[in-house]
């Protein structure tokens, strides 16, 4: 499942400058979780709180849910914030 944000939410795109600053330092993990579960949801998606991030590179990172969920958080070349479910 692909969601896209067609319009701008600056609140998620605070929160994704604050995923890039986070992600730098591993004592800032904590604030990276917290950060995802804030996108996830503001983009409507089940996940109830982000247990673990996994950076792919800069502005994409695998967050793994509490409820199983799974998804790949990245800002696509418009733009945009994006959450792809990921298979279990």
């Amino acid at each position: 499942m692909l969601v896209k944000i067609h319009t701008p939410i600056w609140s998620c795109i605070a929160l994704w400058a604050g995923l890039v600053a986070g992600s730098a330092v591993a004592a800032d993990d904590a604030e990276l979780r917290r950060d995802l579960t804030s996108v996830i949801a503001l983009l409507g998606l089940p996940c109830g709180q982000v247990i673990s991030a996994t950076p792919l590179k800069d502005d994409d990172h695998i967050a793994t849910c509490r409820d199983g969920h799974r998804y790949r958080v990245f800002i696509d070349p418009a733009g945009r914030v994006v959450a792809q479910q990921l298979k279990p």
